[in-house]
């Protein structure tokens, strides 16, 4: 990506994208009869623009997985128009037959213009500006909003946010989107029990030696750091020394690096976590820092902590749970 919001070669697509969540949520599904029509307009604040519908969307589109989640766990489901990306990650069991009768918009990759616009959407809800890059193919907010749809990208993926965008970010979006759907107390819950699920952690992680943690994506034999933007509060908030931070010059203007093997030894990390979008990446990843960091503390400590890709997208529940999933697997002693 320019200075959008995703990467544009290929490996780093993948790193944004998941087959299989690798840690699950466990959050409630919202039934849908608390959900109420609006009867007034409403405008949100978003990404540097307004966005306003004039009433409950009735024809909506989740960009990705993580997004579709979220809007069944509001109770949303009645409304969905079509679930895009849905071969890159898996819905979580408990919410998954909610979408099964769900269209479905293209692959593992955000859909091309025609496909979005033929279900006619009145809303769509992306977690970063990447889906509407209209030099992939893809409809702009532009062209979107000139079809009907009221655009909605998720805070932490907003273009001016991306590089330092956090964990708390996806309470602003549920409280845009408890006010669009007339939702608000659905969206409250979840508010509350995600601030809840960090305090713990938060509480847990207070008084530990913090360890010294890289987080990386491999790509075959392709070596990525990451040390800025919501990654980069992931692992903050889950008690870590980030090893790469947004000071250092390689991330001035993007949140990942490609790294040399022998620059990340030189770190003597004591524990990496790593992204994988599904099973068989993570494990050829394991393999990969087993093998060429033999004499790694984290190697050598078994801290080697896998995490969705899908999980370190800007506003998904996954960015709290993973916090979690993180602190625990660093400090099993404070929990």
């Amino acid at each position: 990506m320019t200075p959008s919001t995703r990467r544009r070669t290929p490996s780093i697509v993948l790193f944004a994208s998941s087959i299989l969540v690798l840690t699950g949520c466990g959050t409630a599904v919202t039934p849908a009869s608390d959900v109420n029509d609006a009867a007034d307009a409403v405008t949100v604040q978003n990404c540097d623009r307004e966005v306003t519908v004039t009433q409950t969307p009735e024809a909506v589109v989740g960009m990705h997985p993580a997004q579709t989640e979220l809007l069944l766990r509001l109770g949303l489901e009645d409304r969905l128009a079509g679930q895009a990306q849905s071969a890159a990650q898996a819905l979580p069991e408990d919410v998954a037959s909610l979408a099964a009768d769900v269209p479905v918009i293209g692959g593992a990759m955000p859909p091309m213009r025609e496909d979005l616009l033929s279900v006619e959407p009145d809303f769509v809800y992306s977690p970063t500006t990447y889906e509407f890059t209209a030099e992939q193919g893809f409809a702009s907010i532009e062209q979107l909003e000139q079809a009907g749809a009221a655009v909605y990208v998720a805070a932490g993926g907003c273009k001016d946010r991306r590089m330092n965008g956090e964990v708390t970010d996806l309470f602003v979006d549920l409280e845009n989107l408890g006010k669009i759907f007339g939702v608000e107390d659905a969206a409250a819950e979840l508010i509350e029990k995600s601030k809840a699920d960090l305090e713990e952690v938060a509480a847990a992680v207070a008084d530990v030696d913090r360890l010294r943690v890289a987080q990386v994506y491999v790509d075959g034999t392709t070596l990525q750091a990451i040390g800025a933007g919501i990654e980069f509060d992931i692992l903050r908030s889950a008690g870590a020394e980030n090893v790469f931070t947004p000071e250092q010059p390689a991330f001035a203007d993007f949140f990942a690096a490609t790294i040399s093997p022998e620059s990340l030894a030189a770190e003597e990390p004591d524990a990496l976590v790593f992204s994988a979008y599904d099973e068989a990446h993570a494990a050829a990843t394991r393999e990969f820092l087993t093998s060429t960091f033999p004499d790694m503390p984290a190697v050598r400590e078994d801290r080697l902590i896998a995490v969705s890709s899908a999980d370190v997208f800007p506003g998904t529940l996954g960015n709290i749970t993973i916090v979690r999933h993180i602190a625990e697997e660093l400090y099993p002693e404070a929990f």
